[in-house]
């Protein structure tokens, strides 16, 4: 299995230490505790008798559920019904991702997924973080001031801004999950790059993605939402790859079968143009690695 390079290694450790690094959090950060896309479903598939084969594909699989039900909310609550109430991560162990990230002093913190564990984390670790929606419809409610560019919010490491871009359990509405969501926050995402006036990537985001280097945790690179997201985000915020990136993935296979290896070696030259360096496997592996280089220097 290939191996992240040592000046990797080097710079992300620097950009953590010094809050010039921006984390981007996916499903598989809360892997031990909530249900992956995958698995979450398989279990809606059953449920509502979904008749197709790619019974993992949530977006397809909740589209269906809006249609047979005729009412989308009402799938969104079912959604949030089946994951409110779980706790977060166990962090006594010391890696656990969320806990991890909140050591740094980081100011922005970017996630895809509906919990509130990062918050919770950082709140253990002593700091005061501020939470908001995307509003990528006109029914979510948004934190005005951090859109107005003369009073907006200045997240700091120790007064952090978590932004969940695709909703929260907090608010069934915001949820982007059905592949008419997807579509909608595709189509408001371009309009929102030609506005004056930017509602969905306000200020603090724009500069968490141009100006500082993101690190993606929880997401895999054949994974259609990190692809999704990342290469509408680079249209949308061209400065994006003015910075080398770090993203954490599972490998596609064993780690000693030669076709294992060589998907590894395609994927790295493929996203090698997104200016993205990839570390292969797991998150807790990756944040094993990551402490013991801490301690190291």
């Amino acid at each position: 299995m290939l191996e992240m390079r040592e000046p990797d290694w080097q710079r992300l450790i620097h950009q953590l230490r010094n809050g010039d690094c921006t984390p981007f959090i996916g499903a598989g950060a809360c892997h031990n505790c909530l249900p992956t896309g995958g698995e979450l479903s398989r279990e809606m598939a059953e449920r509502w008798g979904y008749p197709y084969s790619d019974v993992e594909n949530l977006s397809k699989v909740t589209q269906f559920g809006a249609m047979r039900y005729g009412d989308a909310l009402y799938v969104k609550e079912m959604i949030c019904k089946r994951l409110s109430g779980i706790g977060p991560p166990d962090s006594t162990g010391g890696l656990e991702p969320h806990s991890m990230l909140a050591r740094f002093p980081l100011p922005v913190y970017l996630t895809t997924n509906y919990d509130d564990f990062m918050v919770q984390s950082l709140r253990t670790a002593g700091k005061r973080p501020n939470t908001a929606l995307c509003p990528w419809n006109t029914d979510i409610d948004y934190a005005a001031n951090l859109f107005d560019r003369k009073s907006g919010w200045d997240p700091q490491p120790e007064s952090p801004l978590v932004y969940h871009l695709h909703g929260s359990l907090q608010d069934r509405r915001s949820l982007v999950i059905t592949e008419d969501d997807y579509l909608h926050f595709v189509m408001n995402l371009t309009n929102d790059r030609a506005a004056a006036d930017k509602r969905m990537l306000p200020p603090a985001i724009q500069a968490a993605l141009t100006q500082r280097s993101l690190l993606f945790i929880g997401y895999g690179l054949q994974d259609w939402t990190f692809r999704f997201m990342f290469m509408r985000l680079t249209k949308a915020v061209p400065g994006i790859n003015l910075r080398r990136h770090v993203s954490v993935q599972l490998p596609p296979g064993p780690a000693d079968s030669p076709a294992s290896h060589d998907i590894t070696e395609q994927l790295e030259r493929y996203y090698a143009e997104w200016r993205i360096s990839v570390f292969w496997g797991t998150a807790e592996e990756f944040f094993q690695q990551l402490q013991a280089r801490l301690e190291g220097q």
